[in-house]
């Protein structure tokens, strides 16, 4: 559910126009939030030589890799990851940030607008199969049949990182100590007494309310429609007017606010592991270089190591791009002079 939304063939067709007016809002020679041209002036920067970094929005040119995101936080920060990984490479590659939902950045990414998009395996699982394909917890599992559903609609899969973004079954330290809750499991007897707050769709989505009582047998006191693990769910969970939450397991407001995520003892939550997904025709192209590149990102990416990035991005206000690049020279995966310093906050969509 984190990053999960399913609409029927009609809303893809209307989120393709919108995806194509998207593209249609950079012109030539423009820049977009945080993009800036090799060779240009970054914003904050100095004229002259700089080094290699993504490409501005506006200026893609024949064989450039324009990577999309999603509009929040984590996702750009993840499309600025992988694009730096494949310039430092050689690759002639841009970044679009904050293109939208998945119902507007897949179809970009099926008609070739995009050619490269960081996605979440099981969400994309279910986006892509229209709901006829359903994640589990297996990792494996769950990216294969992803990887299956996007090969038939020209789509390759690259390695899947460690990294997770999927529901968090959350409390209050004080109110984990009060019932010494541990694990989803610990709240059968409490849950009557508390009310349990997520986003709307959590009454009907299988890995949310129903789910929690078919598996888990909790039945909450009542359930409040807020956010989708937003601002209103976290506050209405430090203020005490929830009792427990639906966040997200890479949430950076999970440690800082002294949160306590319940383990998922049995299996409830599907997998969500970063997976960076792109056009077989770009695959093809580039060759084995390109992926290679890819997964070497994705092989040193865990949900720790995302969450800490993502609160450089959404706690500290620091630039995506500069947090990105500052994470791949510290794994080894690029040199220091192809790392842009930072340039202030990057203004990207609230989460």
């Amino acid at each position: 559910m984190p990053r999960r939304s399913v609409t029927g063939l009609a809303g893809l067709a209307a989120a393709l126009v919108l995806a194509i007016a998207c593209a249609a809002c950079t012109t030539p020679g423009g820049t977009a939030p945080g993009g800036t041209a090799p060779g240009g002036t970054a914003p904050g920067g100095t004229a002259g030589r700089s080094p290699p970094g993504p490409a501005a929005a506006g200026e893609a040119g024949p064989g450039v890799i324009t990577v999309g995101s999603f509009d929040f936080p984590e996702s750009v920060l993840l499309a600025y990851l992988y694009a730096g990984m494949l310039s430092a490479r050689g690759y002639p590659v841009r970044v679009l940030p904050d293109l939208g939902t998945r119902e507007l950045v897949e179809p970009a990414l099926m008609t070739g607008l995009v050619q490269l998009v960081p996605e979440y395996t099981g969400s994309a699982l279910e986006f892509v199969s229209l709901g006829r394909a359903h994640a589990t917890a297996s990792v494996a599992a769950t990216a294969a049949a992803l990887a299956r559903w996007m090969a038939a609609r020209g789509i390759v899969t690259a390695r899947p990182a460690a990294a997770q973004d999927a529901n968090a079954i959350v409390v209050t330290a004080a109110t984990a100590a009060r019932y010494r809750l541990r694990a989803i499991s610990d709240l059968a007897g409490p849950a009557r007494g508390l009310v349990f707050g997520g986003p709307p769709e959590c009454a009907e989505r299988p890995d949310c309310l129903p789910g929690l009582r078919q598996v888990y047998g909790l039945r909450f006191r009542a359930f409040a429609a807020l956010d989708a693990g937003g601002p209103l769910t976290r506050q209405a969970l430090v203020s005490g007017d929830i009792g427990v939450a639906l966040l997200f397991t890479t949430d950076p407001a999970i440690a800082a606010d002294h949160l306590v995520e319940l383990a998922d003892t049995r299996r409830l939550q599907p997998a969500e592991n970063v997976v960076p997904v792109l056009r077989r025709a770009t695959a093809g192209r580039y060759g084995a270089g390109l992926l290679a590149a890819l997964d070497a990102v994705s092989a040193r990416l865990s949900t720790a190591a995302l969450t800490a990035l993502d609160a450089q991005v959404e706690l500290d206000g620091r630039d995506p791009r500069a947090v990105a690049g500052d994470w791949l020279r510290d794994q080894g995966l690029i040199r220091r002079d192809q790392v842009r310093r930072d340039q202030g906050p990057a203004g990207t969509a609230a989460r």
